[in-house]
């Protein structure tokens, strides 16, 4: 399994949550507490928004902690809402093109988790993508064709709306082809302004996601930290952080 961050507020540089705390997403990547696999060695991506509308995106299969050019970048590059994703690839090629996050117009997303029985399932989900959207698709991950899924349900005018409507379908597809495999995911996504993170699975084996508001990024004080509920959705944006029940549209 992955793991990423997500930062909304004042400009930071990217070296202060990827690199410098005691808890940096790069530590985390080599020394997970709360995984299945506790090394991310199998590529990284970042992906911040600037004085343009459309996010900046680097992505490479190194290992987080192996790339000068990332620790460069990230000493250099200071942004209001910015993604960091390590990845422990379940299943499918390390290579630039299936690394997070993926970027469409001025969208980001990021995901950790899996779709159960893909390879059975990844014919149906890619022809469920919308026609003018299908070229795009680049990489073989469930998670680029996920995104893509959202895309076709309306992420540009109703992001939360779209969530649902996509989780809905995966579920829907697995059902119709009989698996009942295990589908769980921690994504965030963005638009720039406001972040959506969601947690979610079809049985007890969600993810973990957790969130804090004001304190230190990645500090160790418990207290500042609280962890989103499995089942639930995340929306932090200029109006504060909202967390409320999530369920796949029917």
């Amino acid at each position: 399994m992955c793991r990423w961050l997500a930062y909304a507020g004042p400009p930071i540089y990217l070296e202060s949550l990827i690199f410098k705390p005691k808890r940096s997403l790069l530590t985390q990547s080599r020394a997970a507490q709360m995984s299945v696999s506790a090394i991310n060695a199998d590529g990284f991506g970042i992906g911040w928004y600037g004085a343009k509308p459309q996010p900046g995106v680097y992505r490479d299969i190194l290992p987080a902690w192996n790339d000068a050019n990332l620790k460069s970048l990230a000493a250099q590059i200071a942004s209001p809402l910015f993604f960091g994703h390590v990845r422990a690839a379940t299943g499918t090629a390390v290579t630039r093109l299936n690394c997070h996050p993926f970027a469409y117009g001025r969208h980001l997303f990021m995901h950790n988790g899996m779709i159960g029985g893909f390879d059975k399932l990844r014919r149906v989900l890619a022809m469920a993508i919308r026609p003018d959207l299908y070229p795009l698709v680049q990489g073989t991950t469930d998670s680029e064709l996920f995104f893509y899924l959202l895309l076709g349900n309306g992420l540009e005018t109703d992001a939360e709306a779209a969530m649902r409507a996509s989780v809905g379908q995966v579920l829907a597809a697995m059902s119709d082809a009989g698996i009942e495999g295990h589908f769980a995911m921690t994504a965030a996504l963005s638009d720039g302004e406001s972040v959506y993170a969601v947690r979610y699975a079809n049985d007890e084996r969600s993810p973990s996601l957790f969130y804090s508001v004001g304190a230190q990024p990645l500090d160790e004080i418990a207290e500042s930290w609280q962890e989103v509920p499995p089942g639930h959705m995340l929306v932090a944006g200029s109006g504060g952080v909202a967390v409320s029940p999530f369920a796949p549209a029917a």
